[in-house]
């Protein structure tokens, strides 16, 4: 009996597991899309917009009344839209295929202060999860370690390749901190000094190691030097106004260089001392009710929009959700809309602000020439759930299918039932 259970949870493993789209071709021709309302994913719309992209690089980006020669395929966008491929920052896409099946479970590993845990080569880019994003337009990813008190290093990825080797856009791009919380089960945390001080006796050891002239290899300090030197961010995952102050500032005092906080429930009480820091936020998702009785009704929803109008560079994530709602970030973004911010302050919240803080702002984020044709035309408002339909996405010019086991299902499904 046990065998045959073994067996079941082993083929179940591998149905949800195997390849289901091969990755798109390199970009071999030109493509130029007319007609359609170009969001540009820095705050600004060219309506009836011309974009060209030729070998993975956009060639303009302007006004279709713009006098200049148009080469190659030519997409035609009226009445389309336009936009830069979606980011998904601080997500274990392509480390969970099934929650219930722990062989499939690759985003925790045994340890506390474990930074030297790469992520990326624990990427499963053939992952049916991974796939099912780009239909909603979501074409990049930070993948990021969970669990422990540091958790390990992250890397960010494309959505459309065959292995890891394929998919790093920026390997090791941050280390992330889980910082304790001051209460515990709605008690104060009887713990929180030590386990401060634990954090601090790390970062300072970590510190002297990379100073000493010479040392006997210590992969986990020799992993934190990045933060040091400003190679790597340190992502810092806080809630709470307390956890908030006390991390930055003991980071801070320890040397690390460039922090960008994860979460940022209670961030609006810490806006002038996240301004002083030149901390950006990289902020929870909005589908969620407040934490106690005495926080505005919808507190969650008009967070990010708090954080923007006060200055602060902000990003969407919702690393507290399962994977699957990963594909539903457009959505939590265009929520922001009726809680304070325009649509295009909605859509910098996965386009241009995430890449700016995960630093690949110079080749994503935003329809600019010479910066990869990572974007894709939907048949409408893509913030919105019944007017994302996608039409055409590209990643690096190269066509991406927009296929998924989903999309397959659905479709047979409804021919059998059709007419029924």
């Amino acid at each position: 009996m046990k065998l045959g259970i073994t067996i079941w949870v082993a083929l179940l493993v591998v149905q949800f597991t195997v390849a289901q789209q091969t990755p798109g071709d390199k970009q071999n021709e030109a493509v130029y899309i007319e007609g359609a309302t170009a969001h540009l994913g820095n705050g600004e719309v060219v309506e009836n917009s011309l974009i060209m992209f030729q070998e993975g690089k956009l060639t303009f980006v302007g006004s279709a009344m713009t006098k200049i020669a148009r080469r190659g395929r030519k997409i035609k966008g009226d009445g389309k839209h336009v936009y830069p491929g979606f980011i998904a920052p601080s997500t274990s896409l392509g480390l969970v295929e099934i929650d219930a099946v722990r062989a499939s479970r690759d985003q925790d590993e045994i340890g506390e202060m474990i930074p030297h845990i790469r992520s990326l080569i624990a990427y499963n880019a053939e992952s049916k999860v991974v796939e099912s994003m780009r239909p909603n337009g979501i074409l990049l990813g930070q993948i990021t370690p969970q669990g422990g008190r540091i958790s390990g290093t992250s890397s960010i990825v494309q959505f459309d390749a065959w292995n890891w080797e394929d998919a790093a856009v920026k390997a090791d791009d941050g280390i992330h901190l889980n910082w304790p919380s001051s209460y515990h089960r709605g008690k104060p945390n009887e713990n929180y000094s030590n386990q401060i001080a634990e954090v601090k006796e790390f970062l300072k050891n970590s510190l002297a190691y990379g100073k000493a002239d010479t040392k006997e290899l210590n992969p986990a300090f020799e992993s934190m030097q990045g933060i040091f030197k400003g190679g790597q961010k340190l992502y810092l995952n806080a809630s709470g106004e307390k956890e908030i102050l006390d991390g930055v500032k003991v980071l801070k005092e320890n040397g690390v260089k460039d922090i960008v906080l994860v979460g940022g429930y209670e961030a609006y009480k810490t806006i002038d001392f996240l301004k002083l820091n030149e901390i950006p936020v990289l902020v929870r998702h909005t589908h969620m009710l407040p934490h106690s009785d005495d926080e505005d009704y919808d507190l969650p929803y008009k967070l990010p929009g708090i954080l923007v109008e006060a200055g602060l560079l902000v990003g969407l994530q919702n690393s507290e959700t399962s994977n699957f709602q990963t594909r539903n970030l457009p959505f939590f973004a265009g929520q922001t809309v009726v809680h304070g911010l325009s649509k295009e302050q909605a859509l910098q919240l996965i386009t241009g602000n995430t890449a700016k803080i995960l630093g690949i702002d110079k080749d994503f984020g935003t329809l600019e020439k010479g910066k990869s044709a990572t974007l894709f035309i939907s048949e409408g408002d893509a913030l919105d759930m019944k007017g994302n339909r996608l039409i055409h996405a590209f990643i690096d010019g190269r066509e991406v299918s927009l296929e998924t086991h989903q999309t397959e299902l659905w479709k047979r499904y409804s021919e059998k039932y059709e007419g029924k």
